[in-house]
């Protein structure tokens, strides 16, 4: 079995905001990895495979060198869905992995 994912991966775990692009309402979770091409996330989010989805990825002061964090905007796809291990809690995070379409720094005025 081959290795879809391309460039290097970043460990983090980084606080995201997950629009979805078919429904109004937000989920918060936090990133498990991070490359240029992707993201995986783990959320209480009910995120289809194929689905758009819009999230926010908040790069804190110690990732970034700047004063204040950096967000991220990014546009993408859901590629990928894990359900929580058997016996967890009801309220554990299912992982989600995202293909990154585009994206864009917002710039605080």
């Amino acid at each position: 079995m081959s290795d879809a994912r391309t460039g290097k991966r970043f460990p983090l775990e980084l606080p995201i905001k997950i629009h979805k692009a078919e429904q109004s309402g937000e989920s918060s979770g936090v990133t498990g990895n991070l490359s240029a091409a992707g993201v995986y996330i783990r959320a209480d989010a009910t995120l289809e495979v194929g689905s758009n989805v819009e999230f926010e990825i908040a790069l804190p002061p110690e990732v970034t060198g700047a004063q204040e964090n950096v967000i991220i905007q990014c546009r993408g796809r859901v590629v990928r869905t894990d359900e929580p291990p058997s016996g967890s809690s009801p309220t554990e995070a299912r992982g989600v992995a995202c293909v990154i379409d585009s994206y864009d720094f917002v710039r605080h005025s």
